[in-house]
């Protein structure tokens, strides 16, 4: 004797699917969050070591590769007054950081400014990128040391050399980032645009701004890192204050802690700066990635 084959039931005969187990989602939050913590962390520590070992081996001098824990008292004395001594040159190291921040804010926003609009005339107006993109080509592959005697030259020591070298120094990589991400708009999203009856100002306000802002930002994160990178040779002349300022000039004496904190203050602001711009591209363009 056959038995009916048994059909699934459904609707509200159906039983309930059986749920997650819980904590196993907070377990994986929580693994994600100390390995995104643990990881940097950890590098920092074994970097420490390393440094500690080698300094402690006496293949080098002390002037050479000084020892973590000198370091750091370099970096207190930089940072208080200590002796009767203010700072380093009288001035004390988050004021060299915050001059040097103010440059690069001026000089790498107005290189940036300046990019981005000159990036969204040359991709959209073809004779104006045929005539000015080798130039800006030329002026990418210049380093900085190259032209900032001829700006010294011609404006003087104090503050124009410098924010000029770092507008300089940021203008080609949004340039050409804003003209690449331009010219790369599909051709199917104007067509349609124009079916539309959008006018050319529309146009490049509604279709071509929003398609090329993710590779814009990308442009002025690499931006802001060459104009870091270019924050040393800004201050080479009558850079003090100024944390570029400040390196140089304690290496001139051979002052290798004040060199090293100098050096590690430069780094630490441009992460933080970084991770803030990463933020904003991140809330500015959220569809990146995922279409």
């Amino acid at each position: 004797m056959s038995t009916a084959p048994t059909v699934p039931k459904s609707g509200s005969d159906a039983p309930p699917a059986a749920a997650p187990p819980r904590g196993r989602p907070r377990t994986w939050v929580a693994r994600a969050t100390l390995r995104r913590a643990g990881l940097p962390l950890g590098s920092l520590v074994l970097f420490l070591v390393g440094w500690q070992v080698v300094a402690a081996g006496g293949a080098w001098s002390e002037t050479l590769v000084p020892r973590p824990a000198t370091v750091w008292d370099a970096f207190v004395a930089v940072s208080t007054t200590h002796d009767g001594v203010r700072g380093y040159n009288g001035t004390y190291l988050v004021e060299h950081l915050g001059i040097s921040l103010r440059r690069i804010g001026i000089g790498a926003g107005l290189g940036i400014v300046a990019g981005v609009l000159f990036g969204l005339v040359m991709g959209t107006v073809g004779w104006v990128r045929s005539l000015f993109e080798p130039w800006i080509t030329f002026l990418r592959t210049l380093p900085p040391l190259a032209y900032f005697s001829l700006l010294v030259v011609w404006l003087g020591i104090n503050e124009e050399p410098k924010i000029t070298l770092l507008a300089v120094a940021a203008f080609p990589p949004v340039a050409v980032s804003t003209t690449t991400a331009v010219t790369a708009v599909p051709k199917s999203l104007l067509e349609a645009a124009r079916a539309l009856g959008a006018s050319r100002w529309e146009l490049v306000k509604d279709v071509v701004v929003p398609s090329a802002l993710p590779e814009t930002l990308t442009g002025i994160r690499l931006a802001v890192g060459v104009a870091y990178s270019s924050l040393v040779a800004a201050e080479l002349v009558n850079g003090l204050p100024g944390i570029g300022g400040m390196v140089k000039d304690a290496a001139n004496y051979n002052n290798t802690p004040v060199v090293i904190v100098g050096i590690a203050a430069i780094g630490l602001s441009g992460l933080v700066i970084d991770g803030l711009l990463l933020r904003l591209e991140r809330t500015a363009v959220p569809w990146r990635g995922r279409t």
